[in-house]
């Protein structure tokens, strides 16, 4: 098909990585080329040959990020429905009941790099991280919920969390708001209710982090939950409160849900009273780090199963380091609090804090804390975050189960 998009030429480097299906192109990997920021362009090697088509921008350090490979296509606005509906289409076939509260895109997983959406019952929550799809955000929100809405869905609003600094680095602006279009809603209450695990949560998603509520822990919420009946469970890092309510749920003795954020302590304390669990559960503001050496020191031996659901303590290869120590400290401590034969979940929801690293970082945390790890289960993100295996960076949740011993 013949393309009269700008073209750029790439290293030797670029060339590979590019065959074999990563979609990003680095500044430093660029040759030859020119063109307007947020464009299509078309990317070629050395030789000439063309390689795939992509979104430009001279702000990224990923200069180029390649939306196909395939030279029949012609990104009409057909080309992108047909897109769409397959990201939709996996999704219900997948989530099957739970269609209704999942990731609907997954950035580069699903071809469409710097887009998150994120469904909520009747509200869509978008992030966009790429100049390219911000400059195609209308067509895409239009087609979206024409499909959803095809299907039988509902969409009342679409409501964007773009408060996020990366867009500056994409010469972005940030911002957030409802999303203006035809039949949808701009001045609703900016707090919605979903249903995950047959458990109520309200979900802030003006306020809330990310997008509201963290749809990827989905199902590691209800493995974390069979080992819960009877035991007194301690969970750090609580938010809104997941874990806690699905071990609670499930019949644990008491849990304590702790957290750094009075507002998401507050929250998940709603969510507890909203499904009648408060009964057997309590509430902790408090910073986990501190908590967790406050009750090794003193000798507090209170609870039998421990989880921890951490923020991601590093967004770059170059904090790797100080990440590590991190998640070796609270996995120490958490290991050391534990009483022969009781429980741990723990995971990391960083893509620089690999699989490899990860369970070496666990080894000597056991090793620091004279315990051995009998592993249960070793999970992922739930499905509708997929994992493309050619894309390293969508695979970026670890989830382990133990018993320590």
């Amino acid at each position: 098909m013949e393309r009269s998009y700008p073209t750029f030429t790439v290293t030797e480097k670029a060339e590979h990585s590019i065959r074999l299906g990563h979609p990003w192109v680095y500044d430093s990997e660029i040759l030859a080329g020119e063109c307007e920021n947020g464009r299509l362009a078309n990317v070629t090697s050395r030789k000439g040959r063309w390689l795939g088509a992509g979104f430009y921008n001279g702000n990224s350090k990923i200069r180029l990020r390649i939306i196909s490979r395939n030279a029949n296509d012609d990104f009409s606005e057909a080309f992108f429905e047909r897109r769409l509906r397959h990201a939709v289409d996996y999704r219900r076939t997948v989530m099957g009941p739970d269609f209704a509260c999942c990731r609907l895109i997954f950035g580069e997983a699903d071809l469409f790099p710097g887009l998150t959406v994120d469904r909520f019952g009747s509200i869509l929550v978008a992030q966009t991280l790429s100049l390219g799809i911000e400059r195609i955000k209308p067509m895409l929100f239009r087609l979206l919920v024409k499909i959803l809405r095809e299907y039988g869905e509902p969409v009342e609003a679409i409501y964007e969390r773009n408060d996020v600094k990366i867009r500056e680095l994409e010469g972005m602006e940030q911002g957030k708001g409802f999303f203006p279009g035809e039949g949808l809603a701009g001045d609703l209450p900016g707090v919605t209710e979903i249903c995950e695990n047959g458990i109520y949560y309200s979900v802030d998603y003006v306020n809330g982090q990310k997008t509201g509520f963290f749809l990827d822990q989905k199902y590691n919420r209800l493995a974390a939950a069979r080992l819960a009946p009877g035991r007194r469970v301690l969970d750090c890092f609580t938010h809104t409160g997941a874990f806690a309510l699905n071990a609670a749920k499930a019949g644990a003795a008491h849990v304590c849900a702790v957290d750094v954020s009075a507002d998401a302590v507050a929250m998940a304390e709603r969510n507890a009273a909203r499904n009648q669990l408060a009964g057997n559960m309590s509430f902790r503001e408090a910073n986990v780090f501190d908590l967790l050496t406050q009750m090794a020191e003193s000798k507090n031996r209170e609870f039998d199963y421990i989880i921890l659901d951490p923020p991601a303590f590093t967004k770059s290869h170059g904090t790797v380091r100080n990440a590590e120590r991190g998640y070796r400290e609270i996995n120490r401590k958490a290991m050391q609090l534990l009483p022969r034969g009781g429980y741990l979940a723990t995971c990391s929801c960083s893509h620089f804090m690999t699989e490899e690293l990860f369970c070496r970082m666990l080894h000597r945390a056991a090793e620091d804390a004279g315990r051995s790890l009998r592993q249960i289960e070793a999970r992922q993100q739930s499905p509708d975050h997929p994992i493309l295996w050619n894309v390293p960076e969508t695979n970026y949740l670890k989830f382990y189960l133990f018993q320590v011993v």
